[in-house]
């Protein structure tokens, strides 16, 4: 018996000192200090996780998230020029009347579209008849002195007329002659048919139109007024062939060349970007600026751009692209930059097929949860609301990036934890 108890005793103490052994090299997970190894090879797991969040159709719609590519452009080698939106002389003119009168009518009002022979406005005047009174006086007149000249030519040939009558019938006839075609010229001028004149159908109100097609973009008359052909009435301009006009100075001409594409924005919207190509360099100074001329031509879409517009460009260089991004796709965490990557792969999505981005829950449109992946990425220059990227990891090239609402989702990732793995 004694032996045996001795044996319980020996295997007992065994038992709890390996208990004892292995709570002293146990720890709390939240006791706050470092263990090592352990902890070490836990956080280089993490590092390897996507780290990725998703969003109902509600929260996108709420943060206003907005998708856009990434772009390759050149934000390097460059030069940054100012200019105009211009329209060349013959696609922009005046609407105006060859003859005075009081603005009867006024058809077109800013920004309608106009096509050449369009009426644009009526002008009233009494003389308009007086002129019509006169053609058909003269046309009477030239009838008479025709028969005068007949009997004078008759006279004549049996020797009993004077040969002075028989000249001043002549002469006569060739005054009234020239008179009708002169008026004739003037009221075709009016825009009236001297074949349609009569003496019941006289017409005191005369038709303006527009000598081209295009969008009126001045109107300078009201009805009541009075014009004359020193006084436009309208302005109308063709926009379908507007231009750009860069001021480069010396020292850049060298560096610019003939089909170099720009990039440009208009002063009042600097959100949205144009494009155009260098077609003509000027080859004399631009009054005392000590610029020259760089007519370019405007590639794709003109919505939103007019004549006169007030433009900042970049002059593109080098052939050399590189991956950027809108400023505002970039969030910054931990003095580290990243975007989100839409990495959804079952969301039922509907993208317009447009060069623009688009707000989800309008032109998006989300039947379930869309997830985001939090890329970092390094930083290059920026310029005209772009920055140039360059991605830690592989981003497919259609890949589509939050380019509105990027802090909206960093700030969910915070919230929720789900940035517990970022560097």
């Amino acid at each position: 018996m004694n032996l045996n108890i001795s044996k319980t005793i020996a295997v007992l103490g065994v038992a709890m000192a390996a208990l004892l052994f292995i709570g002293c090299n146990s720890h709390d997970p939240d006791d706050g200090h470092d263990h090592g190894e352990p902890a070490e090879a836990y956080g280089e797991e993490g590092h390897d996780e996507e780290l990725t969040t998703s969003l109902t159709p509600d929260q996108l719609k709420a943060a206003g998230i907005m998708l856009g590519d990434i772009e390759l452009k050149n934000l390097t080698a460059t030069i940054k020029v100012n200019g105009s939106l211009r329209v060349p002389n013959r696609n922009s003119a005046h609407a105006t009347s060859l003859y005075g009168g009081v603005i009867k009518t006024l058809n077109v009002e800013l920004g309608d579209n106009v096509r050449k022979g369009q009426v644009i406005a009526t002008i009233e005047n009494p003389q308009f008849v007086q002129l019509q009174e006169e053609y058909l006086t003269v046309g009477s007149q030239l009838i008479l002195a025709e028969q005068e000249l007949g009997r004078q030519r008759e006279l004549n040939a049996g020797n009993a007329g004077a040969k002075k009558n028989l000249q001043d019938a002549t002469s006569n006839l060739a005054i009234l002659s020239a008179r009708k075609a002169s008026l004739q010229q003037r009221i075709q001028l009016m825009g009236i048919s001297p074949s349609s004149i009569n003496s019941s159908s006289l017409k005191n109100i005369l038709v303006i139109a527009s000598p081209i097609s295009g969008t009126i973009s001045n109107v300078f008359a009201k009805i009541g007024s009075y014009v004359d052909v020193s006084s436009p009435i309208a302005e109308i301009v063709d926009n379908s062939q507007l231009h750009l006009d860069l001021q480069v100075f010396e020292q850049d001409l060298p560096k610019i060349k003939v089909g170099q594409l720009i990039t440009f924005t208009i002063t009042n919207n600097p959100a949205v970007n144009y494009s155009a190509k260098v077609y003509n360099i000027g080859s004399s100074f631009q009054n005392e600026s000590k610029t020259i001329a760089v007519h370019s031509m405007i590639q794709g879409d003109k919505s939103g751009l007019i004549d006169g517009m007030n433009v900042t460009a970049m002059v593109n260089l080098e052939n050399v692209s590189t991956p950027t991004v809108m400023d505002d796709a970039i969030v910054e965490a931990g003095g580290k930059f990243y975007i989100f990557v839409h990495v959804d792969k079952t969301a039922q999505a509907t993208h317009d097929e447009t060069d623009h981005d688009h707000e989800a829950g309008e032109d998006q449109h989300y039947n379930e949860s869309v997830s985001f992946e939090k890329i970092e990425v390094a930083k290059g220059v920026s310029y005209m609301g772009y920055t140039a990227i360059t991605a830690v990891k592989t981003v497919p090239d259609d890949a589509k990036v939050v380019t509105k609402g990027a802090f909206f989702i960093n700030a969910k990732m915070s919230d929720s934890g789900e940035h517990a793995h970022a560097h």
